[in-house]
């Protein structure tokens, strides 16, 4: 006989528990998918992000290393054409499973750009750029190569601005102008008194050996002569030429006043160090042309631009030049000074200008002109040979130095016969390197961006390119709603580091 079935049943007690692990159960997978949702927002901004600054300027990166997004705009950075943008890779994945994600607004909180603090952040992205090529021995090698370098360049140039400013040609000028007027009036006083038939202090008149003595070559007007010619004409071999290219230098970064970010929690710090100074400058010589190595286009010469300074290469290219020359100067005035073989020379060839000229105590000074005379004019040999693509010893020796004093008034004829490339010393870019050491960091990233423009400009066919549209950091956030319910506000930021 079968069993009958029991009717079910439940206490209250149970079913009040059943309720509350129901609830618990409810509210997890509730709160389980908020999470995923909120990840999925998290996820969709990234994304967006990710492919957004993977639209990095090909052109920056390929020819400067520098990674920077550029937002494009005339007057200011298109900031909306980015947002779009970002949406437009951030939509799709707010799409996908069934969460039901809808977009309400967003925006861009802040964002930094490659002109931010007065260049600071070009600036720490080419010093980082230069630190991984080189690495950490390379940058030691680099300082300790400089250093020793830096020194004596400075104190060069000091000692041949001295030499130009110490008046040694102008006291020559006036003891030899001294000297032939003494000598007029000795030969006036003797005509005198030849016509009055009386005998004078200096005999006959045919006993009278003042004035120049032409059998003593003088160098030194000849020198006086060849420091009045253009100073290109004199370095710049000809066949090698100049360019005369040109910028305006309204329309570069220094020229206009930059756009800045919108400030993010982020603050620039200045980097002031002394080797990320060596490596900047390395940076500019690496991605900038020089005259050696001209750029393809913008100016040619663009280390030159950064230590002149002015809208053309020519004139850029004179102001090295003539940077150049003192550096030179002042090492060949001091080699001169201790050389006891050359001092014997110049002694002797002065001591015969001054008994040419009836006076002998000028030849203190006549040494000290040409001594002058001679260093310049090695120097001229010396700046020649630097642009010739040859290499100049920063202190010569006997073995390197180029001129004879005998053949010091033929200067103009050995421009190139006399001139040589001592193989082991600084070619012209580390004669520029030496000079950007001692340019301000201002003055370098200014005019570095300026040149980085123009060639941009120039090359890619992009008149309106401008380094302070380019953003390197960016911080965006949105509201977003998430099943018809909770509204979730998510804040990502991204930066090229």
């Amino acid at each position: 006989m079968a069993k009958k079935l029991k009717k079910g049943s439940i206490t209250i007690f149970l079913a009040l528990i059943l309720s509350l692990i129901l609830s618990l159960v409810c509210a997890s997978i509730e709160s389980v998918r908020m999470a995923a949702a909120r990840t999925q927002i998290i996820n969709s901004m990234d994304i967006g992000l990710y492919s957004l600054f993977g639209q990095y300027d090909r052109n920056l990166l390929e020819d400067y290393d520098l990674f920077a997004l550029y937002a494009g705009g005339k007057e200011e950075p298109d900031m909306a054409s980015v947002y779009d943008n970002f949406q437009s890779y951030m939509k799709p994945v707010l799409k996908q499973n069934s969460q039901k994600l809808t977009l309400l607004q967003g925006g861009f909180n802040g964002y930094q750009l490659l002109t931010d603090g007065n260049g600071e952040v070009f600036y720490q992205q080419a010093v980082k750029t230069m630190k991984e090529t080189l690495g950490s021995q390379g940058v030691q090698v680099l300082l300790r190569k400089l250093k020793d370098q830096q020194k004596k360049t400075d104190e060069a140039e000091k000692k041949g601005q001295q030499a130009e400013n110490g008046g040694t040609l102008k006291s020559y000028d006036s003891e030899i102008s001294d000297a032939a007027q003494k000598s007029e009036e000795a030969e006036k006083e003797q005509q005198n008194q030849t016509d009055s038939g009386e005998p004078g202090d200096g005999g006959d008149a045919d006993d009278f050996t003042g004035g120049i003595n032409t059998e003593v070559e003088n160098p030194i007007p000849v020198i006086r002569k060849v420091r009045k010619m253009g100073l290109l004409d004199l370095v710049v071999p000809a066949e090698k030429g100049i360019s005369d290219s040109s910028v305006n230098k309204k329309y570069l970064a220094s020229g206009r006043k930059l756009q800045t970010g919108l400030e993010m929690d982020t603050n620039i710090q200045s980097d002031s160090s002394y080797t990320s100074g060596i490596l900047f400058d390395q940076y500019l010589l690496n991605k900038l042309g020089n005259y050696t190595k001209p750029a393809s286009s913008g100016l040619k010469y663009q280390v030159e631009y950064i230590l002149g300074g002015k809208n053309n290469d020519r004139e850029n290219l004179k102001s090295v030049a003539a940077k150049l020359l003192l550096i030179r100067q002042g090492v060949n005035m001091a080699y001169l000074i201790s050389d006891g073989g050359k001092r014997i020379q110049i002694e002797t060839l002065s001591l015969a200008i001054a008994s040419g000229f009836l006076v002998p105590p000028a030849a203190v000074v006549i040494e000290a002109a040409l001594i002058f005379c001679w260093a310049f004019a090695e120097s001229i040999l010396d700046v020649r040979e630097l642009f010739a693509g040859g290499h100049v010893p920063l202190v010569k020796t006997a073995s390197d130095w180029q001129l004879s004093l005998s053949n010091l008034s033929n200067i103009l004829d050995s421009l190139d016969s006399s001139r040589k490339d001592s193989g082991a010393g600084m070619s012209y870019e580390d004669y520029l390197r030496i000079m950007l050491m001692t340019t301000g960091k201002h003055q370098q990233v200014t005019r570095g961006m300026d040149m980085i423009e123009c060639t941009i400009r120039d090359k890619g066919n992009r008149p309106q390119f401008q380094m302070d549209h380019c953003i390197v950091a960016l911080e965006a956030s949105a509201d977003v709603r998430a099943n018809k319910k909770k509204i979730f506000t998510v804040t990502r930021r991204y930066a090229y580091e």
